[in-house]
């Protein structure tokens, strides 16, 4: 399946900005799964400099800076992915089990796993605990496979919690998602990603899209779609598999991936600086995802 994304991002300031520095992370990546055939990036005003880059994680990313005083800003990316459908629903009773998984993190010696150790530690917003620990613990079992047991997790957080985008911002703690459970599509991955990391388990933060379809004998609204996230468990020996507790499934032919790290933190969509100026200032964002 071929999908044409397009992200549009506007800032209106109440006073004119002097100058600007951002740094976006809104340029699909390629992977295993997913290739990105092109991609373009239109800002309004004219950047004064813009360049593309890869990070740490390898992700695609855009810094730019604008230098003559401006009252708005507009950044409008358009890509073109070819996606491709994988990981099947259906039995997880494969790969090694909860107590191999734990034994192997520690003892095995390949750059796979030497790699996602990383993912194990504590990041800017994720910090392993015991009330994480206590939570998740109930669905591993040590002869148990550690993807089925990463499946149950991911359709608990689905039951327990109430998606709820009046509770939550970006900054909202983990342990105040645990203790209402309530929240949004980070929150949950940022639950599932904690709640494994405190087990021994590495997880990481995928950022990206989700195609929505609308209702029988409707038409799909204009950027009616957004970005979304979920994550994604290591498994030694076997590797990287996502899991989207938002949806209750496996990520397979409608997730389009842009960006991957250790948390939000790692792969914010859009982060900057602006200097002289702004005041009051509001946001508007418009996400297309469409089949092509």
């Amino acid at each position: 399946m071929i999908y044409r994304i397009r992200h549009i991002t506007r800032y209106e300031y109440q006073k004119p900005v002097s100058q600007c520095f951002n740094k976006a992370h809104l340029l699909p990546r390629s992977t295993n799964t997913q290739r990105c055939l092109e991609r373009k990036v239109s800002i309004s005003p004219n950047a004064d400099w813009q360049r593309e880059h890869k990070d740490y994680f390898g992700n695609n990313y855009c810094y730019f800076m604008l230098q003559e005083p401006h009252r708005s800003l507009e950044i409008d990316i358009t890509s073109r992915i070819d996606v491709k459908p994988s990981q099947p629903e259906g039995s997880l009773d494969l790969g090694c089990s909860v107590a191999e998984a734990t034994a192997r993190m520690v003892e095995a010696a390949d750059e796979a796993t030497l790699m996602a150790r990383e993912f194990l530690l504590d990041s800017a917003m994720i910090r392993a605990n015991d009330d994480l620990r206590d939570y998740a613990k109930a669905s591993f079992k040590p002869d148990r496979s550690l993807l089925a047991s990463v499946r149950e997790i991911t359709q608990r957080i689905f039951e327990d919690f109430t998606y709820d985008p009046e509770f939550s911002t970006i900054a909202t703690p983990l342990d105040e998602v645990l203790k209402h459970r309530r929240g949004v599509c980070q929150d949950f991955a940022h639950l599932a990603i904690g709640c494994l990391r405190s087990l021994g388990f590495p997880a990481r933060y995928v950022s990206g899209y989700l195609e929505t379809l609308p209702p029988p004998g409707q038409e799909k609204l204009v950027g009616a779609d957004a970005s979304h996230a979920w994550f994604a468990v290591y498994s030694p020996g076997d590797g990287w598999f996502e899991f989207d507790p938002t949806n209750n499934n496996m990520p397979s032919g409608q997730h389009i991936v842009t960006a991957w790290g250790r948390d939000y933190e790692d792969v914010a969509p859009l982060r900057g600086v602006i200097f002289d100026g702004g005041g009051k200032q509001t946001l508007d964002v418009s996400v297309d995802v469409a089949r092509v």
